[in-house]
């Protein structure tokens, strides 16, 4: 008993089907349509010419140094507590703004490099970093 048609036969089809190959063709036949007149029809720019050079604007360095007897120095120079803060706020105004190194000394209180760093951020200077000595001398 069999399930099949009378017309099967278990020969091997030697015939290509050309279906898929049609789809495929004409599929690529479209976009080669749509794309060809898009190409062709292009409008001339004629666009400015750049010439970009790296800005090689270093920003200033201002030390800081806290002594153990509670003394600011503003780039080795002694300066007193009352002219910390105009200092500060001159140099906040800088373009671009100066980065600022606070170094103590391991016996000032902390309180005096508070005071710097507080008046450093009223002064609006993003740019703060910490000198350490890795000797501890």
């Amino acid at each position: 008993m069999s399930f099949g048609t009378q017309d099967d036969s278990d020969e091997v089809m030697n015939e290509i089907n050309m279906t898929p190959l049609v789809d495929v063709m004409l599929v690529l036949l479209i976009i080669f349509i749509i794309t060809v007149p898009v190409m062709k029809n292009s409008v001339p720019i004629d666009l400015p010419r750049a010439t970009a050079q790296p800005e090689n604007i270093k920003p200033e360095t201002i030390r800081l140094s806290v002594a153990a007897d509670g003394t600011y120095f503003w780039n080795d120079t002694a300066i007193p507590d009352a002219e910390l803060q105009p200092r500060m706020a001159s140099e906040g105004q800088h373009e671009p703004q100066p980065e600022l190194h606070i170094k103590g000394d391991r016996k000032v209180p902390y309180e005096r490099v508070a005071k710097a760093m507080a008046a450093a951020q009223q002064a609006g200077i993003k740019k703060i970093g910490f000198v350490t000595d890795p000797d501890g001398v």
